[in-house]
């Protein structure tokens, strides 16, 4: 079922709120200074049924210069404005500055009422509608369908609704009710007996009794004790409705007019986003970079700071790309659309849309970040969602992290990733309870980064295999969690950008170093252990013949991984060739097959060495669980 928020917009005293009244029944000025001065103040809602049943939901606002932000702040969801016009009077700045707030906010379903045509003659009725008619040409109400109406005699008010069902029926589209529920808060008040109530229009989504949401964006958690649209009690509102929400663990303190309620980790507040920033041709004034502005979107009103990316000044008529720095966090999403008003004094001169909104800080005059931000207007939303992963440099981001990041639902963010990885600009690393998401030219830029601290590592250390993954992940991805970092290595190693050797990293398709320097020391080791026998030597025992200890070192740590030589015992820190061991494990297994127990003092007679050695030999037998000790510390039995 379509659900239609219709919206008044015009001058103060145009009779926005009669027009209301004559069509519902009902006043909207809620407020007793409203009454007593006769004019809107702050937003009023109601409602009205259609010929045809469909109920819509109504938002009158003030026309007052003062109330502008009130009016920016009912504007949010409108799906059909009538725009106001008093007979008596035409079109005065108000009227204008309305209009303006419209375009801005791409509000495109329109309806021009000329009120109080009780009061104005023929003749002067016709130079009104020439006026508009003047005013109007290249707005989005060039074209907009007019009626004249009169609260007071009824007159037009039949034609009136005639054409707002037209327009609901073949003009207004269906909300999105499927997406992530987003409601933009316009009102806070206490009732009695059930606790705080906030009402809005429902951006997006679907919201039921019992749901959990959050305050954005100071993070509170809520549930929803209640609903109501249109004063009944409801089950669920959907996007498009005018609701009511009575929330419970919040008191009115927590929340105002400019929160968005949402679900929790659905959205992400912010304090900078990357816009498109258009002044209006008829502004008046220009904005130069760094200026203050008054920000609108949604139900919010924030000063922030515009940093023009292209230029130094914006002038009237134009558009470019922009951050705006807000002085407050807020939550939106991209694609919002937005106002802004002139400092001091305060007057709308522009606006635009939303294309980031939780951005990095971007350089000026950039070609490249001018070349992402054209790309951010005009792409499509998997090349967006490409360049929202990209971001990310080295830190490949899970699809919660993104829906929090983009505020769009998991399902619609999982469609677009399988674009994304089957044209192979992003990759999917499968972890153990999700996949994250890695964009590729990142993975090619992190693995060069990598392998240069590989060829650093090389020429400093020319015969170690690599080196080890916790010292490359500190260097070069430190932001990484570990197992995120070993999908990342795994994922560049089967891209052929780097190897991995156990777990050392090191670089592709390149061995380890066998130079002169290297055979000799290996000889030397050799002769060495092949001299000691099982009078098994540590390596500070070895005749060093000049060579640096960490030379020694590291090839014997590549004739360990080669398999010819083999460290018998951590302490002391004891070597000999892998051929001894394999013989000793021989002979102590064939010692088994005669005897129960294996006492140290028969290992030294096998072997004919010391009692150091022969307890290298059986602490290693006991890691090849070949040997296990019994209740004597030097006795062995075998391992069973």
């Amino acid at each position: 079922m379509k659900h239609v928020i219709i919206g008044t917009a015009g001058h103060i005293d145009h009779g926005k709120t009669s027009l209301i009244r004559a069509l519902t029944g009902r006043n909207t000025d809620r407020l007793a200074e409203e009454q007593k001065r006769g004019i809107t103040i702050d937003l009023g809602f109601t409602w009205f049924d259609l010929k045809d049943g469909t109920r819509c939901g109504i938002v009158d606002v003030p026309g007052h210069e003062k109330y502008i932000h009130n009016m920016a702040a009912g504007a949010a969801g409108m799906d059909l404005v009538l725009l106001v016009v008093a007979a008596d009077e035409g079109i005065m700045p108000q009227t204008v500055e309305h209009l303006d707030i419209l375009e801005l906010l791409g509000i495109k379903k329109t309806i021009l009422v000329f009120t109080k045509c009780d009061l104005a003659d023929p003749e002067w009725m016709a130079m009104v509608r020439r006026d508009a008619a003047e005013q109007f040409r290249g707005t989005v109400m060039e074209n907009a369908p007019s009626v004249r109406v009169s609260s007071v005699t009824g007159e037009g008010l039949d034609e009136l609704q005639d054409l707002i069902l037209d327009m609901v029926r073949n003009r207004v589209e269906a909300k999105e009710v499927s997406s992530i529920p987003r409601l933009p808060v316009d009102r806070v008040f206490s009732v009695p007996g059930f606790g705080t109530v906030v009402t809005g229009t429902l951006m997006s989504g679907r919201i039921s009794k019992g749901d959990a949401l959050t305050v954005f964006p100071s993070g509170i958690r809520t549930k929803v004790r209640g609903i109501q649209v249109h004063e009944i009690p409801q089950e669920m509102c959907e996007a498009g409705q005018r609701t009511a929400l009575n929330l419970m663990n919040v008191s009115c303190g927590d929340i105002r007019r400019g929160c968005v309620l949402a679900p929790a980790d659905s959205m992400e507040p912010t304090t900078l986003m990357d816009v498109q920033l258009r002044l209006l041709a008829h502004a008046g004034k220009t904005i130069r970079n760094r200026s203050r502005l008054h920000f609108y979107t949604g139900t919010s009103e924030i000063l922030c700071r515009a940093s023009l990316l292209d230029r130094d000044e914006l002038v009237q008529g134009e558009s470019c790309p922009a951050q705006l720095l807000c002085e407050e966090p807020l939550t939106v999403k991209r694609g919002d659309r937005f106002v802004v008003r002139f400092y001091s004094p305060p007057e709308t001169i522009g606006g635009g849309i939303i294309l980031e909104a939780n951005a990095v800080k971007k350089k000026r005059f950039r070609a490249d970040i001018l070349a992402e931000m054209r790309k951010k207007q005009t792409g499509s939303p998997a090349d967006i969602l490409e360049m929202r992963i990209r971001e990310e440099k080295e830190n490949p981001v899970s699809v919660p992290e993104l829906a929090k990041k983009t505020g769009a639902s998991e399902e619609e963010l999982k469609s677009l990733l399988e674009e994304l990885t089957g044209r192979g600009s992003v990759a999917g690393l499968s972890l153990k309870k999700e996949t994250r998401y890695w964009h590729e030219e990142e993975a090619w830029l992190c693995a060069q980064k990598i392998c240069g601290v590989l060829k650093r590592y090389r020429e400093k250390y020319p015969y170690r295999a690599g080196v080890p993954k916790a010292e490359i992940r500190s260097t070069c991805m430190s932001r990484v969690k570990v197992n995120v970092f070993d999908a990342c290595v795994r994922h560049m190693a089967e891209k052929g950008l780097l190897a991995q050797e156990g777990d050392y990293i090191c670089l592709p398709e390149t061995g380890i170093l066998k130079d002169g320097t290297y055979r000799k020391v290996e000889a030397l080791l050799k002769d060495a252990f092949e001299q000691a026998g099982y009078r098994l030597l540590r390596l500070t025992e070895v005749d060093r013949k000049g060579y640096p200890e960490d030379t020694m070192r590291d090839i014997l740590r590549v004739m360990e991984a080669e398999g010819q030589a083999v460290r018998v015992s951590d302490d002391p820190e004891i070597y000999t060739m892998k051929a001894y061991m394999d013989r000793a494990e021989t002979v102590i297994r064939d010692h088994f097959r005669k005897e129960k127990v294996l006492t140290l003092i028969q290992v030294k007679e096998l072997f004919g060495t010391n009692r150091k050695s022969a307890r290298a030999i059986i602490s290693y037998t006991d890691m090849r669980k070949i040997t296990v000790k019994t209740g004597a510390e030097t006795e062995r039995e075998a391992y069973r």
